[in-house]
C-alpha cells in the first residue's frame, strides 16, 4: 500500500529541532526528504551521545532523509541548490532571517520561477517587527513569550522540561505544509508559508493570556489546577504520588463515597461546589491529601479505577522506559538499530516501517533523479 506522501520531493535546509520536526513526519508519510546540511553537519548531531554514541536529538527527528552536503557558499554548491529547488515540491528552511536571501534564495523569486513550489520558513520573531533580527531557541521563547512564568511552582518560574516551543513549531509548519499540498491539488499554485516560534506559543497562550487581560493572571501552582479543586498530587501511605483530577460533583462525590469513605463531605458548604472547593483549596487538599495518607499506593489505584475517577502516577522517565502502555519502533542507524517511542498517530490497516537514519553526506549529491540510497547495515 503506497504511503500518502510518496512521490513527493522536499528540500530541507534545517537544523536543531524544529524544522526536523516537520519534515521527520513529511519523510514518515513517505515523502522524499533531502536534508542539505553543512560539512560537519547539522549542529544537532553533537547535541548529546544517548544513542549508541549519536545525538538523541538527530536520531529521533531525522529517520528516513537523505543526508546532502552542499556548501551554500560555493557557486557550485548554490547551483546544485537551484537544481534541487527546481524538482522539489517543498522546501523547508529554518535558517537565520535573510540568510536564504543572502544566497540567492529569496522567497520572492523563487514563487516566480517555481510558482507550484510550497515554501516554508520557520523563524524566532517572523520577518518584520522590533525583534525580527534576534536570535530565538526554544528556551529563549519560553521566557519571552511568558510560558516559562506559568510553569513551575510558587518558588519561581520554570522550563518545560522538553523542547515544547521547537516541537510546537514544527507541528505547526507540518500542518501548514500539509494544507498548501490540498490547496495545490486543486488550484495548481504553490505557497509561501513563513512561522515564528513566537507567533506558535502566543497562540497557545491564548487561555492564560486571555485570564491575564481579564484581570486574573494566572499563578504558579505547580501540579495542580488554578480553576478545579481537588485537581493535584497526593501521597499514598508508602510514598508514591498520585494526581487526581475532579471535574464534576458526581466525581467528587464518588470520589469521597468509594476512595475517602467519608460521604458526607459534599454537605460541608466549603465543599460543596466547585467554586466553594477551588476558594477553599488549603482545606479541600488536606482533607484528600489525608485520606490518601492512609491507603497504600495499590490500594489507592483499585479504589480510584473501582469509583472511574481520573488518576495518573507521577512517574519519572525510568518509569516511562519501562511503560506497559508505551509503544516503540525501530530504526536503523549508523551505529545500529534504535528503539525509541512511536509516531503517535496510528492509521488503521497501515502498518509502517520507519526508513534508517542517514549519515553526514550519505546521499551523494541529491542532484534530481537520484533515487535514495539504501543504508547498508
Amino acid at each position: 500500500m503506497p504511503l500518502p506522501l510518496e512521490g513527493l520531493t522536499v528540500v530541507a535546509v534545517e537544523q536543531a529541532v524544529a524544522a526536523p520536526f516537520c519534515s521527520s513526519r513529511l519523510a514518515d508519510a513517505g515523502a522524499r526528504v533531502i536534508k542539505i546540511e553543512r560539512p560537519e553537519g547539522d549542529f544537532a548531531r553533537g547535541y548529546d551521545a544517548f544513542a549508541k554514541g549519536q545525538s538523541s536529538y538527530f536520531v529521533w527527528l531525522n529517520r528516513g532523509k537523505e543526508s546532502v552536503v552542499i556548501d551554500l557558499a560555493s557557486d557550485a554548491g548554490r547551483k546544485e541548490m537551484e537544481a534541487l529547488i527546481a524538482s522539489a515540491d517543498v522546501l523547508l528552511q529554518n535558517l537565520k532571517p535573510g540568510a536564504m536571501d543572502k544566497l540567492g534564495f529569496a522567497r520572492e523569486r523563487l514563487r516566480k520561477d517555481y510558482p507550484k513550489l510550497i515554501i516554508c520558513t520557520i523563524s524566532g520573531y517572523g520577518d518584520d517587527g522590533p525583534y525580527a533580527d534576534r536570535k530565538a531557541y526554544d528556551l529563549l521563547i519560553q521566557a519571552e513569550s511568558g510560558l516559562a512564568s506559568i510553569t513551575g511552582g510558587p518558588e519561581g518560574a520554570s522550563r518545560v522540561g522538553m523542547s515544547i516551543v521547537d516541537v510546537a513549531t514544527g507541528a505547526t509548519a507540518h500542518a501548514a505544509i500539509l494544507e498548501a499540498l490540498i490547496g495545490r491539488s486543486v488550484s495548481g499554485k504553490g505557497a509561501d508559508i513563513r512561522i515564528s516560534m513566537f507567533d506558535v506559543m502566543a497562540d497557545w497562550l491564548t487561555v492564560p493570556l486571555l485570564a491575564a487581560e481579564a484581570g486574573q493572571s494566572p499563578k504558579r501552582i505547580g501540579l495542580a489546577h488554578p480553576s478545579i479543586a481537588p485537581y493535584g498530587v497526593f501521597t499514598s501511605k508508602d510514598g508514591k504520588d498520585i494526581l487526581i483530577s475532579i471535574q464534576n460533583e458526581r466525581e467528587w462525590k464518588k470520589l469521597c463515597a468509594e476512595v475517602l469513605d467519608q460521604p458526607a463531605l459534599p454537605d460541608d458548604p466549603r465543599l460543596a461546589n466547585m467554586v466553594a472547593r477551588v476558594k477553599n483549596r488549603g482545606f479541600t487538599d488536606k482533607i484528600v491529601g489525608d485520606g490518601f495518607a492512609a491507603l497504600t499506593r495499590d490500594a489507592l489505584l483499585d479504589r480510584l479505577a473501582k469509583a472511574d475517577i481520573a488518576f495518573a502516577e507521577v512517574n519519572t522517565m525510568d518509569d516511562l522506559a519501562r511503560h506497559p502502555h508505551l509503544r516503540r519502533i525501530t530504526v536503523d542507524s549508523p551505529n545500529g538499530p534504535l528503539a525509541y517511542p512511536a509516531p503517535a498517530a496510528i492509521v488503521v490497516g497501515d502498518d509502517r516501517s520507519y526508513r534508517p537514519i542517514p549519515a553526514i553526506g550519505q546521499h551523494g549529491d541529491g542532484l534530481p533523479g537520484a533515487a535514495p540510497a539504501k543504508v547498508k547495515s
